[in-house]
C-alpha cells in the first residue's frame, strides 16, 4: 500500500497508530519530533505524513507549514492528527497546507477512511 510518515511524540500513539496502519497493510516509519519528521521526509519520500501538533520543539503546525512550502517535499500529502479539536484549529491546520485533520483520539476506521482518501486525491 503506502509508505507513510507518523511524526509523534507519544510512544502509546505511535504504537497504535502504527499498529493499525499496518494491519491495513501500510508502513510505517515514525519521528518523534518536527525537526527531525522533517529530515526523515527529506530523505524518505513517504506518499503521507500523519503530523501531531503538540511536539517538542516545533510545532506540528510549523513543520507542516515548512512542508508544504518546500519544493522537495510540498507534493507529500499531511494529514494532521491532535487533541486540538476545535474548528479553529482544523481551519488553521489546512490553511497551513494540511489535506486532512483528524482529532485524537481516533477509531481504526476513521484514521484508514482519512488515509485512503487523501492518498486517493
Amino acid at each position: 500500500m503506502a509508505r507513510i510518515l507518523l511524526i509523534e511524540d507519544s510512544p502509546t500513539d505511535t504504537a497504535v497508530l502504527t499498529q493499525w496502519l499496518e494491519r491495513h497493510g501500510h508502513e510505517v516509519t515514525a519521528s518523534g519530533n518536527a525537526e527531525d519528521g522533517i529530515i526523515a521526509c527529506k530523505r524518505e519520500r513517504p506518499d503521507l505524513v500523519l503530523m501531531d501538533v503538540v511536539l517538542p520543539g516545533m510545532s506540528g503546525f510549523q513543520a507542516t507549514r515548512a512542508l508544504a512550502k518546500d519544493a522537495e517535499t510540498s507534493g507529500i500529502p499531511i494529514v494532521i492528527i491532535s487533541t486540538k479539536g476545535m474548528e479553529t484549529d482544523r481551519m488553521w491546520g489546512m490553511r497551513q497546507g494540511a489535506k486532512g485533520y483528524i482529532v485524537k483520539p481516533p477509531t481504526e476506521d476513521a484514521l484508514i477512511s482519512q488515509v485512503n482518501a487523501v492518498l486517493a486525491g
